[in-house]
């Protein structure tokens, strides 16, 4: 009798067994679908610019919008997930991306392809990419760091695979089939999500389908009326709704944060800062491999290049910065990554020889895992992990707007001077004056909190950028993540 209840009992629970690892395979997919397809649209810049008579600024706020939508639209994601699941937002995501690039091959003008490509695909990317690292924390408790890794090579397997496609299928068929026949391969990001079914309780409430939650602003609103006059007075109303709003804001975005933990509001400008200049070369190198005489296939095998050399070294950076040698430590890793990445932009200046475009890319890519795995611990070692998803959208909210008018306005400036090398110039200003920012400024706050503890003053605030370290493998396995928990990957 007791043994049937056991067996009945872990037929309920599926995390960390079974039916996980499909769900792990789907968000590999899923990443690879989402995140790495913005890896290949410098291939197709070129043409882009011939179709439409289109300036280096103009075609460049195409995939400058799709990035910022995709980094940008967490805080809607994660509504949509708290509200139908993780499954939906997903499946709706997939299908938004299949449209927006079907849309897109029939475009008459670039302004339209804004549209398409870069509004609708990239916020379809954003639901599917999003929700797929949601569900992994519903399906992984024990093993979910070891599951998070996994899922992130999908980024770059997409960064691999995806530009070498896109330039066969160009030199075969052009860009508009080929943006059709992109659509049907992001509608499998759908079959993705039905792979994703909710994960069942023993007493069958869904983990993944919460009703929707009632605004605590809202809630307390009720009270208040129910207990005063009959008729509702506009006065209380209003400020009922302004209660609701204020608590979604802080929610979401966490201002309050911003303004009093001193360690994120010098993590979140300094990345904000970095993001003016860190895409740059992933949309213009191919361009500029082409515009200096470099072939168009061997061009596009440049972002493959970085792509393949990530799926080695991005999992072993992970593993390393988790070592406890550099616990409290990461920030500074990460500014190095940073400064790494920075410097290695002036290859590219010196020489455009292919060979060169070849070291430049084994240089990047090593600095980018850098920063490509540290981004989000480093955002958990600042912040309370009780307040990271509000944490994480105000960062990913900043950190799109940067993404997206970076490109366009240096590809203005390479427009007034017919110089290519503006770009790289401007990424290594950004990286390089970020990094410094970041690594100089925590080094400070760090010795003041010294000095503080030395003198033994009392602090009115503790000092919240502390590093922290956070276990997930003690957790109960009952236990489950919040309802959404939106992330992004660089």
């Amino acid at each position: 009798m007791s043994q049937g209840r056991g067996a009945a009992r872990e037929a309920a629970k599926p995390q960390d067994q079974g039916w996980a690892w499909m769900v792990l395979l789907a968000a590999v997919l899923l990443q690879g679908l989402t995140l790495g397809f913005p890896a290949c649209i410098g291939v197709f810049f070129t043409d882009l610019q011939h179709e439409f008579q289109a300036s280096n600024s103009e075609t460049s706020w195409f995939p400058s919008i799709m990035v910022a939508v995709l980094h940008g639209g967490g805080p809607l994601c994660s509504i949509l997930v708290k509200r139908f699941g993780c499954r939906f937002a997903v499946m709706l995501g997939g299908l938004l991306s299949g449209v927006g690039m079907v849309s897109s091959s029939f475009c008459k003008s670039i302004s339209q392809l804004y549209l398409t490509a870069g509004l609708i695909t990239g916020l379809g990317s954003c639901f599917s990419f999003q929700a797929g690292v949601t569900v992994l924390g519903y399906y992984f408790v024990r093993w979910r760091t070891l599951a998070n890794a996994i899922a992130s090579t999908g980024v770059s397997l997409g960064f691999t695979l995806w530009p070498l496609l896109s330039q066969y299928l160009l030199d075969e068929m052009g860009w508009r089939n080929t943006f059709l026949i992109f659509g049907g391969i992001l509608l499998n990001c759908c079959v993705c999500g039905a792979i994703m079914r909710p994960v069942q309780l023993e007493s069958g409430s869904s983990l993944q389908s919460p009703k929707p939650a009632e605004e605590p602003g809202r809630k307390a609103g009720e009270a208040q009326l129910s207990n005063g006059a009959s008729s509702p007075h506009p006065e209380l109303q209003q400020r009922t709704r302004r209660t609701a709003c204020f608590q979604m804001l802080q929610k979401y975005l966490a201002f309050d944060i911003f303004c009093q933990n001193k360690g994120y509001q010098i993590y979140t400008i300094g990345v904000t800062w970095m993001m003016v200049g860190f895409g740059l070369p992933h949309v213009y190198l191919v361009p500029y491999a082409i515009h200096n005489g470099v072939e168009e296939r061997r061009a596009a095998l440049l972002i493959s290049i970085i792509g393949f050399i990530n799926i080695f070294i991005r999992p072993f950076t992970g593993l390393l910065s988790g070592h406890r040698v550099f616990t409290g430590r990461r920030i500074y890793l990460f500014s190095l990554a940073a400064f790494l990445c920075g410097l290695s932009n002036f290859i590219c200046v010196i020489s455009a020889e292919f060979s060169m475009l070849i070291v430049y890319c084994i240089i990047l890519s090593i600095a980018m895992s850098g920063i490509g795995a540290l981004t989000f611990q480093v955002l958990m070692d600042v912040v309370e992990m009780d307040r990271f998803s509000s944490a994480l959208g105000l960062f990913t909210i900043l950190e799109s707007i940067t993404i997206l008018i970076g490109p366009p306005l240096t590809g203005l400036l390479v427009d007034i001077t017919s110089d290519f090398r503006y770009i790289f110039y401007t990424s290594s200003f950004f990286l390089i004056s970020a990094a410094l920012f970041m690594g100089l400024s925590f080094c400070a706050l760090e010795k003041k909190n010294k000095l503080k503890e030395a003198a033994k003053v009392p602090l009115d605030d503790p000092p919240r950028y502390q590093y922290s370290e956070i276990s997930t493998g003690s957790q109960s396995e009952s236990q489950s993540p919040p309802a959404a928990v939106y992330i992004t990957s660089i």
